[in-house]
């Protein structure tokens, strides 16, 4: 399952560093590419209820072995995109591919965890972070070396492809009791996913906007170089990173909701680091405080979703759906923010979304 997650998170890394190439080569302003940048959240929103219904119909294995690789083999779709309208429609079915994989990989996940009964799901988030490096770092060799996009893509889809059909092979095959009923064609998000979606959405908002807006918090709120701003945004991410990996033996010794009332703590600590920084570094350890404190709750809340409902699958898609949803607001909403009043202020929104985990934390106790 790891080298699952490790594949899925390369896919990504391996877009977001030719994102400057696509946006020279379809010919799009920053506005039309912040519009363009929306419809992968969109498509992940709107495919992920179909992932109960495949899972159930095909089994766990046969369905991730697809959906993976059309995940993988979508990375090639926006480099060939020639104008706005079919950059938005490629990135649309880049996201309902990512998202209905992430559904169905994150509850294989869940019910390994469950028969080994300790947590493994930080774990596997952890290698999705990995990943993602990976594929980060490719990409910025390829555009360093000047290679194309496109050529660019189509290597690392077909590599990743023949990597995630491996990786799949290995992985537990989950499929429905002879008399379970099947889950509807498009199911919305069970009662029971409400509360841990709305944990998760506290954590994504709060990562969503350290991701996008801490390079330009340091550049424009504290005055400093780019290659310092950029510092902070990578301080974050790797925060991140030894976090998740950490994050099963802090969830196995104290329990999820300790884990991440603790988090919420020291994430809300990072927020004022960030509001009240007089100093880049401050901010910069702020930021850092922010990654370290959020890292574990989406885990978390998939592990919850999936322990706690009825259909695992269903449940994971739909705390996903809200979770992810926040990903989609949060870039937008701290700049509406910070165009009202000031970057600043939108911070102090990250705070006290960070502060309620701290308050809700308890709907990951399990049952």
């Amino acid at each position: 399952m790891a080298a699952v997650f490790g594949v899925h998170g390369a896919v990504l890394g391996s877009f977001a560093t030719r994102v400057p190439w696509v946006q020279e080569h379809t010919g799009v302003g920053a506005g039309q590419l912040g519009l363009a940048l929306a419809f992968p959240a969109i498509g992940s929103a709107l495919a992920m209820p179909f992932a109960a219904r495949l899972s159930h119909r095909f089994g766990s294995r046969a369905a991730l072995r697809g959906l993976l690789a059309l995940w993988t083999l979508s990375l090639v779709l926006p480099s060939l995109a020639p104008n706005l309208p079919t950059l938005c429609l490629a990135l649309l079915a880049f996201g309902a591919a990512a998202g209905t994989s992430d559904v169905v990989m994150n509850a294989i996940g869940v019910e390994v965890e469950r028969g080994l009964g300790r947590s493994i799901m930080s774990g596997l988030h952890g290698m999705w972070s990995v990943g993602a490096l990976v594929g980060s770092t490719a990409g910025t060799f390829a555009a360093h070396f000047d290679v194309s996009a496109r050529v660019h893509h189509i290597a690392a889809a077909l590599v990743l492809t023949a990597a995630g059909l491996v990786a799949v092979h290995q992985v537990l095959d989950l499929r429905p009791a002879h008399d379970e009923e099947p889950p509807p064609h498009f199911a919305f998000p069970p009662r029971s996913a409400l509360l841990i979606g709305a944990v998760g959405f506290c954590a994504v908002f709060a990562e969503g906007a350290s991701l996008d807006w801490s390079a330009v918090y340091l550049r424009d709120v504290l005055d400093t170089s780019a290659g310092l701003a950029a510092a902070s945004t990578t301080g974050f991410t790797l925060t991140m990173v030894v976090a998740r990996f950490a994050g099963d033996a802090v969830v196995n010794r104290f329990g999820p909701v300790r884990a991440v009332r603790t988090g919420g703590v020291v994430a809300a600590l990072g927020g004022l680091l960030v509001v009240l920084a007089p100093h880049p570094a401050v901010a910069i350890a702020g930021f850092g405080l922010l990654g370290l404190g959020i890292a574990v709750v989406v885990p978390l809340a998939f592990a919850a979703a999936g322990h706690r409902g009825p259909n695992t699958s269903r449940s994971i898609a739909g705390v996903a759906t809200i979770t992810y949803t926040s990903g989609l607001v949060a870039p937008s909403l701290i700049g509406g923010i910070a165009q009202l009043t000031s970057l600043t202020t939108s911070f102090l929104v990250v705070t006290a979304l960070a502060f309620g985990l701290v308050l809700f934390a308890s709907v990951l106790r399990a049952d």
